[in-house]
């Protein structure tokens, strides 16, 4: 073999190692299983008059794969999903599995009412309304206070 005919084969058939030094790491597992485990939901949490809105991006879940705790005064949500993926040809199976999983905790403010928080998952948004207590609410009147 004469170095054209090794420089032609290259040209067509790059090698593994090529790949890997420029390319990004991640850009080799075609956004796989190391890409998917690094992504934590973006949360916005609201402060309204009557409650507390907490929003959730997590698109792709069930309902059924999040689970929700309060322990005192911690609200954690978390979720582990485990997909398989198998894809069978003429002369080769190859079977892909991926595992994601995320967990955020919050402190609850002391004037949330624990017994009554609601959830419910819709379109890739979880959404929790965190009540307040009737103290509370009527202690949310706002006042204006003038600079002297």
């Amino acid at each position: 073999m004469n170095t054209r005919t090794l420089a032609k084969r290259t040209e067509r058939m790059p090698s593994f190692f090529e790949d890997f030094f420029n390319k990004p790491l991640l850009d080799l597992f075609d956004g796989g299983f190391p890409s998917r485990t690094m992504n934590v939901p973006a949360v916005n949490i609201t402060d309204r008059k009557d409650d507390y809105l907490v929003s959730m991006a997590a698109p792709g879940l069930k309902k059924e794969d999040f689970k929700i705790d309060v322990e005192g005064n911690m609200l954690t949500i978390s979720s582990e999903k485990e997909e398989e993926k198998e894809e069978k040809e003429e002369k080769y199976t190859r079977q892909e599995y991926s595992y994601s999983s995320f967990e955020r905790s919050f402190t609850l403010p002391d004037e949330v009412n624990k017994d009554k928080i609601d959830a419910h998952y819709q379109d890739g948004v979880l959404k929790l309304v965190l009540p307040k207590k009737e103290e509370a609410k009527k202690m949310a009147i706002s006042k204006q206070i003038a600079v002297k």
